[in-house]
C-alpha cells in the first residue's frame, strides 16, 4: 500500500511528543511535575471543574503525566535494545539445543489459521499454482506408494499440477499421471501393507535405476490393522518389515527425496463395522512403530528419510468432517499436498512468501560493501572518541516535513565529524537488526490471515489511546501543523494494522485505505504548494534537504537488503511528485503570494500552471506506451523498474494521479480565502456562517456514508480502482471539513497520533523488514506460539527503531547537506558519480525481486 512519506504541511508549531519531554499544556495549566504539586493542579482545575468532574480531570492529568515521566522514548529504546539482545540469544539457543530447521517445522507441525489456511510452525508456506508446480517438477518422476489414504494425497498433489484432473482411477490398482508440457510423471502404486511386495518394489529401483523416482512418498498401516484385527503380532511384524525396508529406503534417499507419511487419525464413531478395529489407539501405535523403525536407521547412518506429520496434525482438527471416518476431507488432503510441494519446490523456485525449506543466498557485493562501510564508520568513531571526547548536544533539526527553517538555541553549534560517525554507527547497528530479521535465518516468519477481529479490534485500541492523549491546539487555523501531524499519524497506524492483518482481502477496507493513501499525496501537494507560495524558497539547499529526508533510509535499505528502489514504491512516488511540484512552481514566472497581492491577475497565472499540470497528468495517463517509453530509459529505468518491468510503477502512479494536484488547488483556494479573511479561524469559532457550516457538514457526512455504501458494493478491486482517482478527493475534502468547520474540533488534537505522524515516513519503510517479514508477505515472529504477545513485542521494537532512524536522518542531513552553494554542488557531483558507478556495477537479481511491497 502506500504508506507514509514525510509529507510537508504548512507552517505551525511542533506538537509535543508523548512521553518525550514535550509536556502537557491542557487548559493553560501544566500538569503537576510530581504528586507534591497535586494541590496546585487542583487549584488550577477548580476554575473550570467542580466536585467529581474536577477529581476525574485531575486523576486523568496526573495519570498521564505519571506515564510520561517514567515511560519516555529514551527508556523505551533502552528496553527495546535489551529485548533484541535477549531474543537473539533465545532464538539461537533454541536452534542449537532444540534442533530442527524450517523444513522440519514444515513437515512436522502447524495449526489452522482459518477453515482452509494451514500455518506451519515458524515459517511461511507458499500456495503453489499449476505453472509453478510444472516448472519445479519438470522432467521429474514422483511416486506415491501405499493405500487409499496415500491415493487421496496423490490426487491432491496432481490437482496442483493440473486442477482439472478428476479422481477417475480404478481403486486398488496403480494409477499414472503425466503432464506433456513439462514432462512431469506422477504415479500411484497400490501397496496397502508394509510387506515383501513393497520391499521388492524398493529393491527393484536399487537394481534398475532407470525406473527410480526422483521423489517417493510412502505410508501404510490401516489395512494391516483391518486384515489382522489389530493384533499385537501384526504390529510387531509391521515394525520388523519397516526396519528391513529402511536400508533400501536409505539407498533411494541417496539420489531422491523420500517421505514417510504418518497415519491420520480416524473418526471411530462413523466407521463401518468392518473397520471398527481401526481405532486411534491402534493408529498411534503403528505411527510410533514407524518412527522407531526409521529412527533406528537414522541413528546408524544419518538417515535422509523425512517424516510427514503435518497432514496428521491437520487431520486431527478436521477428522469430524470425514464422511466415512477413515478418509480425510478435501481441505486436509490439500494441506498434505501443499506441504509436500513446499518441501520439494521452495529451495528451487525460492518464492518470497515460502520461507520453509529455503536456504538463504550469500550476501552480494553491495551488501558486503555496506558492511565494510558501517564497520569503517564504527572504527573511525572509536578513534575520534579516544583522541578527544568532543562533547556535543544533538541539535534540534529543522522541521523538514513542514519545510520550516527553525533555529533553536541548541542548533547554533553545528555537528562535528564525531557526530557524523556516531550517527552512522547507530545506523549500522539498526541495519544489522534489519538484516537479521528479514535476510538471515534467525527469527521465524508466519503468513498473514485476515479476520474482521484482527483489523477492527486494534483500531478500537488506537482510537482509545488517541482520545486519551488529547491536547489543546496552540493554534486554530485550518490544517494547522498539529492537526496535519495527527492526520498523518492515525492514517499511518490504520495502514499498519491493515498490512499486518492482511485486510486487503476485504474490499470495503481496501477501498477506504486507498483513500488514506490518496490523502498522503493530497498532503504532499497541499504542504509543498503552501510553502513555496508563502516563502518562495526555491533554493537548492531546501530541495536537497527534502530529497535526503525522503530517500536516505530507502537508499540504505536498497543496499543492505538487496532490493530495488521501486520496491519501496511510495517513496519514489512522493519524490517524483515533489520534483513535479517544484518544477511547476519554480519555472518562469515564479508566482508568489507577495506578487499576487499586488495584482489579482497573478492568481490567474497560478491557475494556468495548475491547468498545465493537469493536462500533463491526463496525457501521461492516457498513453501507457509513452509513459513506459519515458521511464524505461537508462538510468531512470533503474529507479522505476521492478523485476525488469515498470508496470508496477505505472499502476501506482496512475492510481492516485490526481491527488497531488487536488492538494495544490485546495491550498491555493484556502490561502487566497484566508488572505481575504473570508473564514473565521479564531478559537471556538465556526469556519463559516452557521448556515453554510451546517450545510457543508451535512454534505460531508452524507458523502462518507455514500462512499462506504459504494465501496461495499464493489465487485472486484479492478472495478473500484477505475473509479478511485476521481472520487477519492470527495472523501478527503469531507474529512477536512468535518475536522475543521466546528471551532471546538480545531481547538484540540491528539498528541498520540501527532507523535506517530512525525515518524510516519520511517514507520512506513521500516515495516517492510522488521515488523512484517519476507518483504511484507508475512509477519515477523519474535515470540513463537503467542501471536498477541509477539505483535506487542515486535511493534514496540519497531516503533523505537523508526523513531531512532528519524533522529539519525535529521542528524545526518545537517552534516551531509551544507548550506554553502559551492560545497553543496561538489557533493551533489560526487553523489551523482557514485550513484552511476553503483548502478553500473550492480545488476538486480531478478529472482530476489519477486515482491512489489505491500499492495493496497
Amino acid at each position: 500500500m502506500g504508506d507514509d512519506v514525510g509529507v510537508p504541511a504548512p507552517a505551525g508549531p511542533v506538537a509535543p511528543v508523548p512521553g518525550g519531554g514535550g509536556g502537557d499544556t491542557r487548559a493553560g495549566c501544566r500538569p503537576p511535575e510530581s504528586c507534591a504539586a497535586a494541590a496546585a493542579a487542583a487549584s488550577c482545575l477548580s476554575a473550570c471543574c467542580h466536585g467529581g468532574a474536577k477529581m476525574a480531570v485531575l486523576a486523568y492529568s496526573l495519570g498521564k503525566r505519571e506515564i510520561n515521566q517514567y515511560f519516555n522514548i529514551k527508556n523505551a529504546k533502552l528496553i527495546s535494545v535489551g529485548l533484541v539482545v535477549l531474543l537473539l540469544v533465545c532464538h539461537r539457543a533454541s536452534r542449537y539445543y532444540g534442533g530442527g530447521d524450517s523444513c522440519e517445522w514444515l513437515l512436522s507441525s502447524g495449526r489452522y489459521l482459518g477453515e482452509n489456511v494451514w500455518q506451519p510452525y515458524g515459517c511461511m508456506m507458499h500456495k503453489y499454482k499449476s505453472d509453478e508446480a510444472k516448472t519445479c517438477l519438470a522432467e521429474k518422476r514422483v511416486t506415491f506408494i501405499g493405500d487409499s489414504r496415500i491415493r487421496q494425497l496423490f490426487y491432491a498433489f496432481i490437482k496442483i499440477i493440473n486442477p482439472e484432473r478428476r479422481e477417475d482411477g480404478i481403486k486398488h490398482e496403480d494409477i499414472s499421471f503425466e503432464d506433456g508440457s513439462s514432462s512431469v510423471n506422477v504415479d500411484f502404486l497400490w501397496h496397502p501393507e508394509a510387506n515383501n511386495s513393497m520391499k521388492e518394489r524398493l529393491l527393484s529401483w536399487t537394481h534398475d535405476p532407470s525406473g527410480k523416482p526422483d521423489v517417493a512418498i510412502l505410508g501404510v498401516a490401516t489395512w494391516s490393522i483391518k486384515l489382522h484385527s489389530g493384533s499385537s503380532e501384526t504390529l510387531q511384524q509391521y515394525k520388523v518389515n519397516l526396519t528391513a525396508m529402511a536400508v533400501p529406503l536409505e539407498r533411494l534417499a541417496d539420489h531422491a527425496e523420500v517421505y514417510w507419511v504418518l497415519q491420520d487419525p480416524v473418526n471411530e464413531e462413523v466407521l463401518e463395522s468392518s473397520r471398527k478395529m481401526i481405532t486411534n489407539q491402534q493408529v498411534d501405535m503403528y505411527n510410533e512403530a514407524a518412527v522407531d523403525a526409521l529412527n533406528i536407521s537414522k541413528r546408524h547412518s544419518r538417515s535422509r528419510l523425512k517424516l510427514l506429520a503435518a497432514s496428521r496434525q491437520a487431520a486431527q482438527e478436521t477428522i469430524s468432517l470425514s464422511k466415512d471416518g477413515l478418509h480425510m476431507a478435501e481441505s486436509t488432503k490439500d494441506v498434505g499436498a501443499m506441504v509436500l510441494m513446499n518441501s520439494l519446490c521452495n529451495k528451487i523456485l525460492r518464492p518470497i512468501d515460502g520461507s520453509c525449506c529455503q536456504k538463504l543466498p550469500p550476501p552480494n557485493l553491495l551488501q558486503k560493501l555496506s558492511l565494510f562501510f558501517f564497520l569503517a564508520s564504527a572504527l573511525i568513531y572509536l578513534v575520534l572518541h579516544i583522541l578527544g571526547n568532543n562533547r556535543h548536544r544533538r541539535p534540534v533539526p529543522p522541521d523538514v516535513e513542514s519545510l520550516e527553517e527553525k533555529k533553536p538555541v541548541t542548533a547554533t553549534v553545528p555537528l562535528g565529524p564525531k557526530a557524523l560517525f556516531q550517527a552512522l554507527c547507530r545506523m549500522g547497528v539498526i541495519m544489522a537488526y534489519f538484516y537479521l530479521c528479514d535476510r538471515a535465518d534467525v527469527f521465524m516468519k508466519e503468513q498473514k490471515f485476515y479476520t474482521h477481529a484482527t483489523f477492527f479490534i486494534p483500531l478500537l485500541y488506537i482510537f482509545v489511546l488517541g482520545v486519551f492523549y488529547s491536547e489543546n491546539s496552540k493554534e486554530t487555523k485550518l490544517l494547522n501543523r498539529e492537526q496535519t501531524d495527527e492526520w498523518k499519524g492515525w492514517m499511518q497506524l490504520v495502514i499498519l494494522i491493515y498490512h499486518i492483518s492482511g485486510a486487503s482481502a476485504f474490499i470495503p477496507v481496501y477501498m477506504h485505505v486507498r483513500v488514506l493513501v490518496a490523502a498522503y499525496l493530497f498532503q504532499t501537494g497541499y504542504g509543498h504548494f503552501s510553502f513555496f507560495w508563502l516563502k518562495g524558497d526555491f533554493g537548492l539547499y531546501r530541495v536537497c534537504q527534502v530529497l535526503f529526508r525522503l530517500n536516505f533510509l530507502v537508499l540504505v535499505l536498497c543496499a543492505v537488503m538487496d532490493r530495488p528502489y521501486q520496491f519501496y514504491y511510495f517513496v519514489p512516488l512522493v519524490t517524483f511528485w515533489f520534483v513535479i511540484i517544484y518544477t511547476t512552481l519554480a519555472m518562469w514566472p515564479q508566482i508568489l503570494q507577495k506578487r499576487a497581492n499586488s495584482s489579482g491577475m497573478w492568481h490567474l497565472g497560478v491557475l494556468v500552471k495548475l491547468l498545465g499540470l493537469l493536462l500533463f497528468i491526463c496525457y501521461f495517463a492516457s498513453s501507457q506506451s509513452f509513459f513506459e517509453h519515458i521511464f524505461s530509459v537508462w538510468p531512470i529505468s533503474r529507479l522505476f523498474e521492478l523485476h525488469g518491468s515498470i508496470h508496477e510503477w505505472w499502476f501506482r502512479w496512475k492510481l492516485d494521479r490526481f491527488a497531488v494536484i487536488h492538494g495544490m488547488l485546495f491550498a491555493f483556494i484556502y490561502l487566497v480565502l484566508q488572505k481575504r479573511q473570508a473564514m473565521s479561524e479564531g478559537k471556538g469559532e465556526a469556519l463559516f456562517s452557521t448556515r453554510i457550516s451546517n450545510l457543508l457538514l451535512f454534505l460531508s457526512i452524507f458523502s462518507f456514508i455514500l462512499y462506504s455504501i459504494w465501496a461495499s458494493s464493489c465487485k472486484n478491486k479492478t472495478e473500484c480502482n477505475e473509479m478511485h482517482p476521481y472520487i477519492s478527493v470527495v472523501q478527503i475534502l469531507a474529512f477536512i471539513l468535518i475536522r475543521n468547520i466546528p471551532g471546538y474540533a480545531r481547538s484540540v488534537y491528539s498528541s498520540f497520533f501527532a507523535w506517530f505522524g512525525k515518524i510516519s515516513l520511517e514507520l512506513f519503510i521500516c515495516q517492510y523488514h522488521i515488523w512484517l517479514a519476507a518483504d511484507t508477505k508475512g509477519i515477523l515472529v519474535l515470540i513463537p506460539g503467542n501471536p498477541l504477545i509477539n505483535t506487542l513485542v515486535s511493534t514496540f521494537i519497531f516503533v523505537c527503531v523508526a523513531h531512532e532512524i528519524s533522529l539519525i536522518t535529521n542528524d545526518l542531513a545537517q552534516v551531509v547537506i551544507p548550506k554553502d552553494g559551492v560545497a553543496l554542488l561538489k557533493r551533489l557531483g560526487g553523489v551523482s558519480v557514485f550513484s552511476l558507478a553503483a548502478m553500473l556495477l550492480t545488476q538486480p537479481d531478478q529472482q530476489q525481486q519477486q515482491s512489489g511491497g505491500p499492495r493496497v
